[in-house]
């Protein structure tokens, strides 16, 4: 019989004080953190509104660890929730019931760079884009990008099957995970996946890539490594309006050209990107593409002028190419910092996460414009245009009454076009707390049931990141709508 019932707090057959001992023993007093000011560190993800307090935090320094950790917490009914650099932006590694969190922080080696097969062995607290420095000298790189590839780990890339500006081309994370080592709630240690092309059998790594620490904890994992292209060209293309910029990406793609990236910015965002950053983004244009392409340095002039002719021909007032990598890099760090610019605007922020048909862009992006307004809100569009992952900024100042009511309703709404549109609610960021309960959009009560089927398959105990991901009911209500960040607020807290 399952030690947690979904729709209730699990029963948890330690208390908190044996709980703590039975880990100090078995893996060691530092590596457990159970004092207050030790345990708030963990409260929070990168989206720092839902919040909720772990009653212990275990830092174990290796699989066999990790698995006795994982053991005593499991057979003893109380929730476990893996952790690696708290980057997430929908609460996925937030404890909504508490628990046991497991931070995955000192397991951060690269056990292995096979340059022959282009593949790496690493823990999941290698930061992304450590393993893409490490791989330089053998001309490879780990392909997925997210924005916050310079802190965000790999373990944590695969728990939400993060993705990134130059995914367009090279494909999510669940594209270059071929095994991994797992650590399941009882405490058992599998292998998912092979080395080996086309294997045999279901695509269990298929699905717990993805899947939010919901069915176990990664200890190690087998990714692919990328050939360095030859040559890179990357255009800033300039428009004066939306639409045009919007007709430029389905164009782009229609034509058979598949960038390796095109993001675009627009409104507010490039005035604010280029105050912070100064990446050479022109402040009076209403949008702007970030144009990437790569390969062979013979193939890229004739791909160059296609795109040139399209972005000019829906109506680019101007099309710019780097001219350095100096310059490139100037521009990619605009895009890449645009979360933390778009902090001169206002305090804080609520980042949505929703997927459009590349045709209906521009109808959703004008629709954002509108829940603005109504909502009396700055909404900064900045994403992946390439393939439809909006990412509405909704920025606002927690010290305001009722904003983030106003904050949640809006992005509500907004994903909710995304679905109506014919998209979906998440392209890379995870379900998490924040949205799992817009799964019912798109999933109807038997696929629910199925996936719930599959996560007992691997976590019988049902302990492993409760309330996320799928919807569990009442028992996690109070967690939702970051209500722990209003009490945090209204202690006097400040970020």
């Amino acid at each position: 019989m399952a030690a947690f019932d979904s729709q209730h707090d699990p029963v948890r057959r330690l208390t908190r004080i044996e709980l703590i001992a039975r880990l100090s023993d078995a893996i060691g007093p530092r590596a457990v953190l159970h004092r207050r000011e030790e345990l708030l560190l963990y409260e929070y993800d990168g989206s720092a509104l839902d919040m909720a307090e772990p009653d212990v935090v275990v830092v174990p320094g290796s699989t066999a660890d990790v698995a006795t950790a994982v053991r005593i917490a499991g057979e003893a009914g109380w929730p476990i929730i893996a952790r690696g650099a708290g980057t997430g932006l929908s609460g996925g590694s937030v404890p909504a019931l508490g628990g046991v969190v497991v931070s995955l922080a000192r397991l951060n080696r690269i056990v292995h760079i096979d340059p022959e097969n282009r593949l790496a062995v690493v823990q999941p607290g290698v930061v992304n884009a450590d393993l893409s420095v490490a791989a330089a000298h053998y001309g490879l790189h780990f392909a997925p990008d997210p924005s916050s590839q310079k802190s965000s780990t790999i373990g944590g890339n695969a728990a939400e099957n993060a993705g990134g500006p130059h995914c367009l081309k090279y494909g999510v994370t669940t594209n270059h995970v071929i095994a991994a080592t797992i650590v399941l709630s009882d405490g058992s240690i599998v292998r998912l996946g092979s080395e080996a092309p086309d294997a045999p059998g279901y695509d269990l790594l298929g699905a717990f890539v993805g899947s939010e620490g919901t069915l176990g904890i990664v200890t190690e994992l087998t990714v692919r490594l990328t050939p360095d292209p030859e040559d890179v060209r990357t255009f800033l293309a300039i428009y004066d309006d939306l639409e045009p910029a919007a007709d430029s990406v389905s164009a782009i793609i229609a034509a058979g050209i598949v960038p390796a990236a095109l993001e675009m910015l627009e409104g507010e965002g490039i005035r604010v990107i280029e105050e912070s950053v100064h990446a050479g983004y022109p402040t009076d244009a209403e949008a702007v593409l970030l144009i990437e392409i790569d390969g062979l340095r013979d193939d890229l002039d004739e791909q160059a002028g296609r795109i040139e002719a399209i972005c000019r021909a829906c109506g680019a007032r101007d099309l710019h190419t780097a001219r350095d990598e100096a310059q490139r890099a100037r521009l990619w760090a605009g895009r890449k910092g645009a979360l933390a610019a778009c902090g001169r605007i206002r305090p804080h922020y609520h980042i949505q996460d929703g997927v459009v048909p590349r045709s209906r862009l521009t109808e959703v992006l004008r629709l954002t414009k509108d829940v603005a307004a109504r909502y009396n809100l700055v909404i900064v569009n900045i994403f992946h245009a390439g393939d439809g992952n909006l990412h509405p900024l909704l920025l606002f100042d927690l010290r305001e009454p009722g904003v983030l009511d106003r904050a949640m309703a809006a992005g509500e709404e907004i994903l909710y076009a995304c679905v109506a549109a014919g998209g979906t609610i998440s392209g890379e960021h995870g379900i998490g707390l924040e949205k799992r309960d817009y799964m019912t959009w798109i999933y109807d009560p038997d696929d629910i049931c199925a996936m719930l089927e599959l996560r007992a398959a691997f976590d019988p105990y049902n302990v492993m990141n409760p309330c996320k991901q799928l919807p569990t009911g009442a028992s996690c209500g109070d967690v939702k709508h970051a209500r722990g960040a209003q009490r945090a607020i209204a202690a006097g807290a400040w970020v």
